[in-house]
């Protein structure tokens, strides 16, 4: 073969390498950024799903804690103020309270009961003027012995507003909107039993030609971390299921209690009117009605005091126990 055609030959096969690599790279890039468009929809498809369980967690806690401040403010407060008018209360087995009994209330509880009416006054007059958001959630949330308490800033959660109750409380549930790589919380650790949260997707721009193999890895990668959110998040959305079925099921329990209490309370008023204060000079009936409307306090108290959410998230054990109790009272008396 002549010299100059094999030089010829040679510088050929160079374009068609060169050719090669660059339609191989066109190919990488291309197939990098929709592999990245895919991973981004995903996370973004995934985030705005885990949102709406979130949220429909939240107003089921809010609700709930609007229902107990309902409860305590229409119930529970003209209950202590008929109840404290009558002298010499002594409850006795001949009374006959059968399953009322394990919700017999006493002194240190009815104590209880008057400084849960007093905050849920105060947070009813929050919620008027629309700054207890948070708050209230709380409320729905923990025992009202822990709304009570203090949050880890110091303040008692109660007399926190709006975010500030959220951040201290359910910043998962009650604040802002879920973005990726932090759940609703300065850490990014979201209330969820420390789940954390997925990746932080940063899709860059590419650069053509050398990197762009390196762009497809990394794509693939990414991908590979927005399906590990997902997954995440699923474990996420379980939860908040769970979460918002326990606050619907404690909704529910005060509504039924408050169709046995509310008509009690009434007839103790009217008791109270009819025979005087002395329970000494009570008929048998009056004195059932005076025993069966302390126990009904007691079990409205159980479902007040009974937290929804451990503080890292998870749903108590406690909650199904008293939701069990409290159930076959009413189921007993056929409500």
């Amino acid at each position: 073969m002549p010299i100059p055609l094999l030089f010829i030959g040679i510088g050929a096969g160079t374009a068609a390498l060169g050719a090669g690599k660059t339609i191989k790279a066109a190919i990488d890039q291309k197939d990098a950024k929709e592999t990245n468009e895919k991973a981004q929809n995903l996370v973004d498809q995934t985030t705005k799903q885990v949102n709406l369980y979130r949220k429909s967690s939240g107003d089921a806690l809010t609700h709930l804690g609007e229902q107990k401040i309902d409860t305590l403010e229409s119930s529970i407060k003209p209950f202590i103020a008929a109840f404290e008018k009558i002298h010499n209360v002594e409850l006795t087995d001949s009374v006959g309270m059968d399953e009322l009994q394990k919700f017999v209330i006493d002194a240190q509880s009815l104590d209880e009961l008057k400084a849960m009416q007093s905050t849920a006054a105060s947070l009813a007059g929050g919620m008027a003027g629309g700054v207890t958001a948070g708050a209230v959630t709380a409320f729905g949330a923990y025992s009202a012995a822990m709304a009570l308490g203090t949050a880890s800033t110091g303040t008692a959660i109660a007399t926190l507003s709006g975010a500030a109750a959220t951040n201290a409380t359910l910043a998962f549930f009650g604040g802002g909107s879920l973005a990726v790589g932090g759940l609703g919380m300065a850490g990014g650790t979201a209330i969820l039993g420390g789940l954390v949260a997925g990746p932080a997707l940063a899709i860059m721009g590419f650069v053509v030609g050398a990197n762009a193999s390196a762009n497809k890895d990394k794509a693939y990668s990414n991908m590979a971390e927005a399906r590990k959110y997902q997954e995440e998040m699923k474990t996420a959305m379980v939860a908040c299921k769970g979460i918002r079925r326990r606050a619907a099921m404690f909704d529910r329990l005060l509504l039924r209690l408050g169709t046995l209490f509310d008509p009690l309370v009434y007839d103790l008023e009217h008791i109270i009117a009819t025979s005087g204060t002395d329970y000494n000079l009570y008929t048998l009936p009056q004195k059932q009605t005076v025993a069966a409307a302390l126990s009904l306090a007691g079990a409205i108290k159980a479902v007040l005091d009974t937290p929804i959410l451990t503080e890292d998230g998870q749903i108590t054990p406690e909650s199904e126990q008293v939701s069990g109790k409290v159930t076959a009272l009413i189921e007993k008396n056929h409500v």
